[in-house]
This record gives C-alpha cells, sequence and structure tokens, in this order.
C-alpha cells in the first residue's frame, strides 16, 4: 500500500492580493502526515509560492494519481485564494464554476472542472481525500484586521482581478448540478461552503487559514484517529465556538465519509 500526498500553498507575496497563512498550512498538514500517519517524507510533495504555477499543481496532481493501485492512500491538500469563473457549459445551473487560484492566476486558473476530470481517473478502491481550503464565491469586500478578533482576511480573489466577470449574486446556494456526491471517487472536506469565504487568519503566534488550523488540532485532539464525519462536525463546532462564518462542507460518498482519516 502507497501512501502519497501533494501539498500546496500559495501567499501571492507582492501581488496586492497577499495572504500570510497558506505556506503555514501546506507545511502543517504535510508534518501531520509524515509524522502521524506513516507517509513517507520523499512522497509528500510541496508546491509553495511561486512553485505553485497551473502547470505544476496539475503535473503534481497527475503525477500523485499515477500508478495508483487499490489501498494505496492519497491526499491533496491546496491552500490559496479561491474565486469563480462564469460557467461555459451546461453543468453549473447556478452559473458559475469555482476554481483555484494558483500563483499565476492571472494567466489561468483551476477549475472544478478541471479537478473532476483529473479525479474521474482514479482507480477503484484507491483513498483519495482532497482538502481544499479557499473561498469559492463571494464579493470584493475583504476584512482585514478588526481589533476585537485580530487578522482575518477572506481567501477570495474578485474575478476582477484576472479580467473575469463578477456575477451580480454570486452568494447563493449552489445545487447539485450533474455531479451528485454518489458518483464522486474521491472525498473533499472544503473550507466553506461554496457562497461562503475561508479566512486566513492570526491564531496565537502564528498565521494559518481557520480551516486548516481546526482541521489539523481537531485531529490531533482525537489522537489522530478520528472518522472524516466526525472531523467535520468537530471542525465545524470549533470554528462556530471561535466566530468564524465559515462552515467547511464534507461531500463524496457515505461510506467514505466513515472512514478514518488518512488510513
Amino acid at each position: 500500500m502507497a501512501k502519497k500526498a501533494l501539498c500546496v500553498g500559495i501567499n501571492y507575496k507582492g501581488s496586492g492580493n497577499d495572504l500570510n497563512g497558506c505556506i503555514n498550512d501546506a507545511n502543517a498538514w504535510a508534518d501531520l502526515l509524515v509524522a502521524h500517519f506513516d507517509f513517507p517524507k520523499p512522497d509528500v510533495k510541496l508546491l509553495l509560492e511561486t512553485d505553485a504555477t497551473k502547470v505544476n499543481i496539475v503535473a503534481g496532481l497527475k503525477a500523485l494519481l499515477a500508478g495508483a493501485q487499490s489501498g494505496d492512500v492519497l491526499v491533496f491538500q491546496n491552500s490559496s485564494h479561491g474565486t469563480y469563473v462564469v460557467d461555459q457549459g451546461s453543468d453549473e445551473p447556478d452559473r458559475y464554476d469555482e476554481a483555484i487560484c494558483p500563483y499565476d492566476f492571472r494567466h489561468d486558473l483551476i477549475l472544478d472542472d478541471e479537478l473532476r476530470e483529473i479525479f474521474t481517473g482514479l482507480p477503484a478502491r484507491v483513498r483519495l481525500t482532497v482538502l481544499l481550503d479557499s473561498c469559492h464565491s463571494g464579493t470584493a469586500t475583504r476584512l482585514v484586521f478588526n481589533p476585537a478578533i485580530g487578522y482575518r482576511k477572506e481567501r477570495f480573489l474578485n474575478p476582477k482581478e484576472f479580467g473575469g466577470t463578477e456575477l451580480e449574486n454570486p452568494q447563493k446556494a449552489k445545487t447539485a448540478g450533474k455531479f451528485p456526491q454518489s458518483g464522486m471517487k474521491e472525498i473533499l472536506l472544503s473550507g466553506c461552503k461554496s457562497t461562503e469565504y475561508s479566512y486566513d487568519a492570526q491564531i496565537g503566534s502564528t498565521f494559518n487559514g481557520a480551516m486548516s488550523y481546526y482541521a489539523i488540532d481537531t485531529i490531533k485532539k482525537a489522537n489522530y484517529k478520528i472518522t472524516l464525519a466526525d472531523l467535520a462536525t468537530k471542525l465545524n463546532a470549533a470554528l462556530a465556538a471561535e466566530g468564524y462564518n465559515q462552515h467547511p462542507q464534507l461531500e463524496g460518498k457515505y461510506n467514505n465519509k466513515k472512514k478514518l482519516v488518512f488510513v
């Protein structure tokens, strides 16, 4: 049985769309997998900042899946800005596709359709967990600092930043479209609903994504043995207790949600 991971973190320093916690997220997830879930360190690949271009992320994903066999455990983690683009096909009834913003986002994005196509090739009985700590919709409003709660910044990039079209009301409920959870080969833990923001925050003395920080903290408190379903439930409770208006979503087949994380 092989255990492999691709961890991506992008802070976009100097771009005018700077974040602070994404690289810390990627390193924290990688350290967790190696130290507590027996992932061989050489098989946990990191793509950070300028290396995290679309070409490199897509190539890294394809390499992650290449040669996968029944029983293998794979992880794709991404902390970055998220955005949306107006849907050019017919698979999104709400008129937009979510997208990950690679370092070279002004040149290209990674659409949810592209990820879905890559994951379609996942062999049977290979466990792929996808952790996305970014925003998927919203407006251009940014909360940079509030004295009552400290630094919290939305990981959302307005489509205008890359010449896209801003929708009048993207913050509305997504529908299932043509791709229900029952057909997913991977299991996804997102940082928030498709109608919400994921937050970049200062927690204690360090910067992290709120979702990543509290997910890892929840796993540690469970002594590294917790199902994905329980992780999602406790993660949502932890974020609510800390005043974050984001609700991580667990998506995938029911049986996969009941399995222990990363085993």
